[in-house]
């Protein structure tokens, strides 16, 4: 075997998929176009820059998906959730990351990697012969997004992702503000105390509102409105879809007391979250936002405690595209009428950090695979990586296909539990203690190089 692995992207899912690759014994070639070519978002030339918010959210495996999806990457070695873990920062029951260190962690120890060759490059075609993996993720270059148009012979979907404010701590008013996370939870003081909380009375809420609805907001390019991934929607698009909507996500008030005013119960609640170790930058949890720059500065300077913020950086938005993996993929994440291209993160449908390093790990685990001569037996559907898979290449309506996180509805009911709320608990420790099983399992194969057929 020459010929190396190529991965294009360098984000999160092109990281974590060249990791377990070369740990497999095979050489690869990370083509990443930063920082030669420049996007809205990043800011660096850093592999697994992270540019929407700092968090990889909960981190309970045995009653979260996403927690399960985290301790099945470190079961499998991830670099990625090494990285994170190694680089934490307090956030109650969530993993948060200080975000610059960890990005340096990955590219250093990629870059030092002896089967990893890291290129600035940019791939505008899709290539006629070799082994890919395009992992380009939600900002994919417009050239390379026409290629994949023509290969796939469907136009890629798109929908726009919007990126919360990052606040300098030292401008906030901490005798209006407080630390606590919801319900005080997690296991010390520091976990316990993660969050950063500016409450709001009734008046100011629905000023605010009023304010969020008024503003200048970002226009759209002709051709380019697309539907929001409900997950991150834009701040001022859930207000404008009900004035309580916010009190009921974002800002929701409950699980808090206020110390200055412990007898009175916030209407709102604004929180912050910690986004460097230093502790000197905190991000608008949930704050996504299209509002033009200046129009938003005044706008969040209207929450109680941010009245002097200065900001570190403002929301924007950007154009996010994915493709039709239901149509496309198969559940080894090739195209179908390629099986020499794969396609991992968030191109492929999944949504947020996690699930796209998942995505990468997966493909460059059955890539590597592939080139040493081994076949190995399909991802399985009850472990988070296999639920997750399932969805997006099959499981969901391709007519109706949009970007998903990881979730329990995505799991096969377990016999014989009870359904409802109330049966929740012990419902989410089946799932999860089912997928840790299915997923050691699947690992093994892997280990001993067994020969399964497709």
């Amino acid at each position: 075997m020459n010929e190396p692995l190529h991965i294009v992207g360098g984000g999160m899912a092109g990281s974590e998929a060249a990791w377990q690759a070369a740990n497999m014994g095979v050489d690869v070639v990370i083509h990443e176009m930063r920082p030669n070519i420049k996007t809205f978002a990043h800011r660096t030339g850093d592999l697994a820059e992270m540019v929407c918010s700092n968090s990889f959210r909960s981190d309970d495996d045995e009653q979260n998906a996403v927690g399960l999806l985290h301790w099945e990457m470190r079961a499998a070695g991830g670099l990625i959730m090494e990285m994170a873990d190694r680089h934490r920062l307090p956030a109650g029951g969530a993993l948060a990351v200080d975000r610059e260190p960890f990005a340096r962690a990955v590219t250093e120890r990629l870059v030092s990697h002896p089967k990893i060759t890291v290129q600035a490059d940019e791939i505008t075609k899709i290539p006629e012969s070799g082994q890919w993996i395009f992992a380009t993720g939600p900002l994919t270059s417009e050239g390379l997004g026409q290629a994949i148009a023509r290969e796939t012979g469907s136009d890629a979907l798109a929908f726009f992702d919007a990126i919360a404010p990052i606040v300098h701590f030292d401008s906030i008013d901490m005798s209006r503000a407080w630390m606590q996370s919801r319900y005080d939870k997690g296991d010390s003081e520091a976990e316990r105390t993660a969050y950063l909380n500016c409450p709001m009375d009734k008046d100011t809420y629905e000023a605010f509102i009023d304010a969020l609805i008024a503003a200048d907001k970002t226009e759209f390019h002709d051709g380019e409105d697309a539907p929001y991934f409900d997950g991150c929607l834009p701040i001022e698009v859930m207000a404008e879809r009900g004035r309580e909507t916010l009190r009921h996500g974002p800002m929701k008030p409950v699980g808090l007391t206020n110390p200055h005013q412990p007898e009175i119960k916030p209407h709102a609640v604004v929180q912050l979250r910690r986004d460097n170790a230093l502790g000197t930058l905190y991000n608008i949890v949930g704050f996504q936002t299209k509002m033009k720059y200046g129009p938003q500065a005044s706008v969040f300077r209207m929450i109680p405690g941010l009245e002097d913020a200065r900001f570190a950086r403002l929301g924007g938005i950007h154009r996010n595209t994915f493709l039709n993996s239901p149509t496309l993929l198969d559940d080894r994440l090739r195209l179908r009428a390629r099986p020499n291209i794969r396609f991992a993160g968030q191109i492929t449908g999944v949504e947020g950090y996690v699930e796209s390093a998942a995505m990468g790990l997966v493909a460059g685990r059955l890539a590597a695979a592939g080139m040493l001569g081994r076949t190995l037996p399909p991802v399985p559907q009850d472990s988070a990586m296999g639920a997750l898979i399932h969805h997006i290449t099959g499981g969901a309506d391709a007519k109706t296909f949009q970007p998903m996180n990881v979730n329990f509805g995505l799991f096969r009911p377990v016999d014989g539990l009870k359904g409802g709320r109330r049966g929740r608990r012990d419902r989410y420790k089946a799932y999860t203690d089912r997928a840790k099983a299915a997923w050691q399992g699947w690992l093994e194969h892997v280990r001993h190089g067994a020969e399964l057929a497709v």
